[in-house]
């Protein structure tokens, strides 16, 4: 795809003059999206990100990329190929085990095409393929934002904890689950879902923990039974990611009076709640190499929406957080980046193409919010057993 020049009138009047200043908050997978896109046609874009580098923290599991979302997203950004080098289609495996550790459902992908279904890729090597194709500078790493500033005419001045300011014909929100941008168009706030995972996994498991390997697979094993439930998900190097699940209250750990700094007593709290479960599954508790991060889920309201505000949009978990069960949080961001960068190149105004954007994205969120809800109700219910049976012999 060849770059693109393009007069633009002022974003918020017909008045011409330069191109519009661009400032994305957040550099999760949507926002690099949309600034790659930007550059491919010539737009300049700047993302302030509170992460003080690209590895300042670890990015979290697996991710699947559809071909209709973020695999779409990836071709505008003119990535797929790379993409394609780095992503792993056996973790398209899905396997159902039972509380007894009989596997009750084993899908392998076919091996055809890598591009075809849902390839996996780590959301860390995912990042650092799109930091790097950024012209450089354009990530600002360490800008925490304190408050945004009205100025008028759809423009905003961002204030920055280390005193800098940036003033924006257009502020985009990709700042995730507690964006300091969504106050500008909305009063919504992320609300517990009424389940937990505690976090935990396991280093080079091939080698260490031979059994868990083997019952993980090469993609992702699932257990779901009676509101609580195993999830445990290869990523590349031999690394496994489990995630221990349940329904409970959202302080569950000052309730039973355990202090989350101490292991010891994380494990036993977790080895009594699956009490009677399989020896086999109990090992993802007791084998871990990393610890146990608690992380309980929050959910945007469903349906979210907010009145067009000039000079301010949102895009990927800031716009609609959702339960990880729909499998389309990134996904979807990655698509309401490039999305919105098409829309920039496309309208002649700001104003326009962020109208044109949110006609879009929002009623798509909307629905994929609906199916995370009721995939999370399914996954943690006194059922759940049966249910995800049902789901997985229905879809694959």
């Amino acid at each position: 795809m060849t770059r693109q020049t393009q007069t633009y009138a002022h974003p918020h009047t017909h008045s011409t003059s330069t191109r519009p200043r661009i400032a994305i908050v957040g550099a999760g997978p949507g926002g690099l999206i949309c600034a790659r896109v930007l550059q491919r046609h010539g737009i300049a874009a700047t993302v302030h990100e509170l992460d003080a580098s690209p590895s300042a923290r670890d990015q979290g599991g697996s991710l699947d990329m559809h071909p209709e979302t973020g695999q779409l997203a990836l071709r505008e950004a003119g990535l797929l190929a790379e993409f394609l080098d780095l992503a792993r289609p056996e973790g398209r495996q899905m396997r159902l085990v039972g509380r007894d550790g009989r596997v009750l459902f084993d899908a392998a992908p076919p091996e055809t095409d890598p591009g075809d279904g849902n390839p996996e890729i780590d959301r860390g090597q995912l990042r650092e393929l799109l930091v790097r194709s950024l012209a450089p500078g354009t990530v600002q790493w360490g800008r925490k934002l304190t408050r945004t500033e009205p100025l008028g005419d759809g423009v905003h001045r961002l204030h920055f904890a280390d005193a800098t300011t940036v003033d924006a014909d257009l502020v985009v929100g990709a700042d995730g689950a507690w964006s300091a941008v969504r106050p500008l168009v909305s009063d919504a706030r992320p609300v517990y879902t009424g389940v937990t995972f505690v976090e935990t996994a396991l280093d080079d498991a091939d080698v260490r923990h031979p059994g868990l390997a083997a019952l993980t697979g090469d993609g992702t094993m699932m257990a779901l039974d009676d509101n609580r439930g195993f999830v445990a998900q290869r990523n590349s190097g031999g690394h496994i990611r489990v995630y221990v699940g349940m329904r409970t209250a959202e302080d569950w750990h000052r309730r039973a009076g355990i202090d989350l700094a101490d292991e010891s007593a994380v494990r036993d709290a977790l080895l009594a709640g699956f009490n009677g479960w399989s020896p086999d599954l109990l090992g993802y508790i007791t084998a871990t190499d990393s610890g146990y991060t608690n992380r309980p889920l929050y959910a945007l309201p469903v349906p979210h929406s907010w009145p067009h505000t000039p000079g301010v949009t949102l895009l990927g978990d800031a716009a609609h957080l959702m339960s990880p069960f729909s499998g389309m949080g990134a996904n979807l961001a990655m698509l309401d980046g490039a999305d919105l960068a098409r829309a920039l190149i496309d309208h002649p105004t700001v104003d326009q193409a962020v109208s044109s954007y949110e006609k879009t994205a929002l009623p798509r969120s909307a629905e994929a919010a609906e199916g995370a809800a009721e995939g999370m109700a399914g996954a943690f219910a006194p059922d759940s057993a049966a249910q995800a049976l049902a789901h997985m012999t229905g879809h694959h």
